[in-house]
């Protein structure tokens, strides 16, 4: 018998399945024979007791969960952190096993009533002592961490539990001696899986597959090189015995019922302190204020939902809401992460949604000067497509050009503080950018239900409208369009060949010369396609009209690049002469500005088209100034390009007849997008269609 090593254990003369509070619980209430489940503990017990002191504490009636004692709480030397169970039907337990250590000697440790803890079903030490292994996820919140760490004086190491049949750490982790792990890696998280690998070497970790894992392999209990558990497979059996354990197997079904198995039956009361460990604080915590209208628009629930799909954890401190329908409301909600780089990637996240510190918590930015040019800073900000305003001088500042994917350069004069979006490319040595996401917040607008229904048309949110929707959001866009032309406002085209090959160019020729297109983006295909149809009736040398190929016609655009090149550029094919109708005519005519992006497949090119991927974005980023409207026809490079560079408040409308396309525009998170699945042939025919009905009779549109 090894007496330095003591568990402790508690009978299960009350044990049975009398609600569920986990996966294992459900269809199992009532249905534990106490009887098997007696025979089975005590066949543990002995097993346990031959190697090692078991001390008993009393059951006692009215929660039968006590059996499970490894829930009583966190032993570390003589200090034990007591649990504060999550569920009413276990905080019974409780009293009985603050009893009981105070009792045998223990100094109890007791975290705040309304702090979730479960012992140590969510905190394993290290075999070895280095650290603690503390999880959080179903039962115990990661703001308990930092007082595990403080009162016990040791690293604590946060892990995330995803899958709620392994709501306990202990279920699908078992830290071994010789600082060997077993685990059930698709238990964690992305992030708690890298530290794990992080911490403990490959050849020391020994990851099961899902059957050992439901059979509960990682709920064992490990005395030396001895691993007792209630089921293995032969291969994980066999992988142990290499690395040099002794695995005894006691069946524990009864106990898997209530979700529970060797580990849990027990609490190992004797864990050594190591002079040379001391605590850490990796724990991030943050206070956010949310205002608007959180439950309308969903704000909340989206907010809290980003804080744990990214692997954090929340307290929500004050709610106040609104007590009239119009009212915004306000919530103070700290956001805890169990690293800084999580923290920052939350805090981005919260940002877009209009998260902003307390005011008695508002901060001025961090800045750090470019030391290269081309180069930010470590950690810089990354902006999104959302106005922004920045804390500097104990101000907010309004950032300028505001657009997706760049840093924030802050300059302070004596005139001022301002703000501006740089793209990487352009930052230059001794400017000073923002790193970290303090003093930064998105300014979004709330709106009501009673303004959005008040509208006679609006872009109710990101979304896909499928081919049964097309003519009723075409008549929402047709709407739009003519309010934008009549204020002399700006529409902008992002257009593909696809529109050409459709038969949509007569129909986009008839837009822009009757005023609704201010401008004009796409590449070297558009153009070239469209003077092809225009010159010779053909567009990738297939006959626009009867649909068929045209002998000869593979050549057909080659030869319209070199007749627009023989005269310098389209503007002047068009004065003089040679080009008469089309889209790109339409442009030259009506003093639509365009722009064409080059690419590597590029025949040609154009002399219009700009090759100089640099010049061409900023070319595109000058046209995109002032834009009301985007209309991104069948061309998801240029689409995703122009939109990564278009802040919030400009309304888009894609086209595509690739969902994927569709999707990923408006899955940008602006509320102003709308997807629109369908030919884009049809959708600008029918969009010419609504035109009509809004504007009184149009002339018979001619062949282009």
């Amino acid at each position: 018998m090894t007496e330095s090593i003591r568990f402790l254990m508690c009978s299960p003369d009350h044990y049975d399945v009398d609600y569920a509070i986990n996966p294992w619980m459900e269809g199992n209430i009532h249905k534990s024979s106490r009887d098997r489940a007696k025979e089975q503990w005590d066949k543990l017990y002995h097993i346990l007791k031959e190697r090692a002191i078991v001390d008993l504490v009393a059951p006692q009636p009215g929660v039968p969960d006590m059996v499970f004692t490894a829930n009583a709480g966190l032993v570390l030397g003589k200090n034990v952190v007591l649990s504060r169970f999550m569920h009413k039907e276990r905080q019974g337990e409780e009293p009985h096993f603050k009893k009981w250590f105070e009792d045998n000697g223990y100094t109890v440790c007791e975290l705040p009533s309304d702090l979730p803890f479960e012992g140590a079903g969510d905190a394993l030490l290290d075999r070895e002592g280095r650290w603690l292994w503390a999880g959080y996820g179903f039962r115990s919140e990661l703001d308990s961490h930092p007082y595990l760490a403080k009162w016990l004086d040791i690293e604590v190491l946060s892990l995330r539990l995803t899958d709620d049949r392994f709501y306990h750490l202990d279920t699908c982790f078992c830290p071994l001696s010789g600082g060997y792990l077993l685990y059930y890696p698709p238990a964690f998280d992305s992030y708690s899986n890298r530290l794990i690998e992080m911490r403990v070497p490959p050849e020391k970790r020994i990851a099961i597959e899902e059957p050992d894992a439901v059979n509960f392999a990682c709920n064992a209990v490990n005395i030396r090189n001895l691993v007792v558990m209630n089921k293995a497979g032969e291969p994980l059996k066999q992988h142990l015995a290499e690395v040099g354990f002794e695995v005894i197997e006691t069946p524990l079904n009864e106990f898997l019922k209530a979700g529970g198995a060797a580990k849990c039956l027990t609490l190992r009361v004797t864990e050594p302190v190591l002079e040379d460990v001391h605590a850490n604080e990796p724990l991030e915590s943050r206070t956010i204020r949310l205002e608007g209208h959180l439950l309308d628009a969903g704000i909340m629930n989206q907010a809290l939902d980003e804080v744990v799909e990214v692997g954090g954890s929340f307290k929500v401190l004050n709610f106040n809401l609104g007590v009239e329908r119009q009212s915004p409301s306000v919530a103070e909600v700290r956001v805890s992460a169990p690293s800084r780089e999580m923290m920052e990637d939350i805090m981005t996240q919260l940002i877009e949604l209009g998260a902003v510190p307390p005011p008695q918590e508002t901060c001025d930015t961090t800045l750090e000067t470019v030391v290269k040019d081309g180069v930010a800073p470590d950690d810089f900000y990354v902006t999104t497509i959302y106005p922004t305003e920045v804390r500097v001088g104990c101000e907010w500042v309004k950032v300028q050009n505001q657009r997706m994917d760049a840093a924030i350069v802050v300059e302070e004069t004596e005139g001022g503080a301002s703000a501006r979006c740089k793209l990487l490319r352009d930052l230059k040595a001794g400017e000073r950018v923002i790193v970290g996401v303090d003093g930064i917040r998105a300014v979004r607008t709330a709106e009501s239900r009673e303004s959005r229904n008040s509208q006679e048309f609006s872009f109710m949110g990101a979304g896909v409208s499928s081919e049964r929707r097309v003519e009723l959001v075409v008549e929402q866009i047709a709407w739009e369009f003519r309010q934008i032309r009549d204020r002399g406002g700006k529409v902008l085209v992002t257009a593909g060949p696809v529109v050409i090959h459709t038969g949509g160019a007569q129909h986009l020729s008839r837009l822009i010369r009757d005023g609704y297109v201010q401008g004009l983006l796409g590449g070297n295909a558009i153009a070239v396609h469209d003077i092809e149809q225009a010159m010779m009736g053909t567009s990738l040398g297939v006959d626009m009209k009867k649909g068929v190929p045209v002998r000869g016609g593979h050549r057909h655009h080659l030869k319209v690049i070199n007749t627009i090149r023989n005269h310098g550029s389209i503007a002047k094919a068009v004065e003089r002469g040679i080009l008469t109708k089309g889209v790109m005519y339409e442009c030259v005519k009506n003093n639509v500005p365009f722009s064409l992006a080059g690419s590597i497949r590029d025949d040609g090119p154009l002399p219009d088209t700009e090759m100089d991927l640099i010049k061409a974005q900023a070319a595109y980023s000058q046209l995109i100034e002032g834009a009301d409207t985007i209309l991104m026809l069948s061309t998801m490079l240029h689409s995703i390009g122009v939109g990564n560079m278009t802040p919030a408040g400009v309304k888009m409308v894609c086209v595509d007849i690739n969902p994927a396309v569709v999707t990923k525009l408006s899955d940008r998170g602006s509320v102003e997008s709308i997807g629109v699945v369908t030919d884009v042939g049809l959708f600008l025919s029918l969009l010419i269609q609504q035109l009509e009905k809004l504007t009184g009779p149009y002339s018979a549109i001619q062949t282009v």
